[in-house]
């Protein structure tokens, strides 16, 4: 480091030691020398970038399950392409039905409730009901009451339909944030309407009733 320093305190007789170099070495000036030099070709350091990619994680597979808990509640779930009957039933058991794919579930016996949770493409049949069905988060199911059903709750499921038995037709079908719905009723020759649940409503303010009223869309002229 000292003689580095002691060098550069020189200023410009730093330059006295190095040995002149003639016309005849230099490149420039001489033509042949070009010759043996090959320029090197210019390599980028910087690597070639490439994204990473989140890896996709595999879809885990449930098993399917079939069982009555605590002597209260059968539980239906993770089926696929399945045809189940439960008939083991009394009117204090509740039935959920969770996720299951292109299935088919009957249930025999009068139970107090049945619900249809996230499934798709799949069908319901039961005897009758103490209080009622609830459909929820699916997509393409179908729901028949054979016999007694006081209630069909449908929320937010895309794709409903629900077939009516005669001791049924006093059912009250409730609907929320749901789409294609329709409610099947049988003719005196045994074969069924079809009828559309309305999904459009319009409110508006009554200045004497002093509250806003409710009127579904497709039944305005």
């Amino acid at each position: 480091m000292s003689k580095l320093l002691s060098a550069i305190n020189k200023g410009g007789d730093v330059t006295k030691g190095l040995r002149k170099v003639n016309k005849d070495e230099m490149t420039h000036k001489n033509p042949e020398l070009r010759k043996h030099h090959t320029a090197v070709p210019f390599k980028s350091q910087t690597a070639e970038y490439k994204p990473v990619g989140m890896a996709k994680k595999a879809a885990v597979k449930i098993p399917p399950k079939f069982e009555l808990e605590d002597g209260k509640k059968w539980v239906v779930e993770y089926q696929e392409g399945a045809t189940i009957t439960i008939d083991d039933t009394n009117m204090k058991q509740i039935v959920y039905i969770y996720k299951c794919n292109k299935s088919t579930i009957q249930v025999k016996g009068k139970v107090n409730s049945i619900i249809l949770d996230s499934c798709k493409k799949t069908g319901l049949v039961f005897d009758a009901l103490v209080s009622g069905s609830e459909v929820v988060n699916c997509q393409s199911v179908q729901v028949q009451a054979q016999g007694q059903c006081p209630t069909v709750s449908i929320d937010k499921t895309d794709g409903c339909m629900v077939y009516l038995n005669k001791e049924c037709l006093d059912c009250q079908i409730v609907t929320a944030k749901s789409s294609e719905m329709n409610v099947s009723v049988p003719r005196d020759d045994g074969d069924y309407d079809e009828h559309p649940i309305v999904e459009q409503f319009r409110s508006y303010w009554s200045p004497t009733k002093k509250v806003f009223v409710t009127e579904c869309v497709d039944s305005l002229g």
